[in-house]
């Protein structure tokens, strides 16, 4: 997995490429948790992610409940494997999907 970041003023963009599952998620998880103190807007782009695991969903859960507290988040650029699997686990009524 490959994790890139932009960050302006008080938005972040973070852009995952390829699997997000029990290996790497710990490392997603670490870079938010580096990254997201002072963000209001922050936006995860998933348009080379091949595969999310629960362990993905997880960090973007906890990821949410923070940025519930101080902006927003979203989730861009979504594949139709990554849709489902938000669609089956019930997350694409917890996230913002664009």
């Amino acid at each position: 997995m490959e994790i890139s970041k932009n960050a302006q003023g008080s938005s972040l963009e973070i852009a995952v490429k390829g699997r997000l599952d029990t290996t790497t998620a710990p490392l997603l998880e670490a870079e938010l948790k580096r990254s997201i103190d002072k963000v209001t807007e922050l936006y995860i782009d998933f348009a080379e992610l091949e595969y999310l695991s629960s362990a993905g969903l997880r960090v973007l859960l906890a990821a949410q409940k923070v940025m519930n507290k101080q902006g927003k988040m979203v989730i861009r650029h979504v594949n139709e494997t990554i849709s489902e699997v938000f669609e089956i686990t019930g997350f694409s009524e917890i996230l913002t999907v664009e």
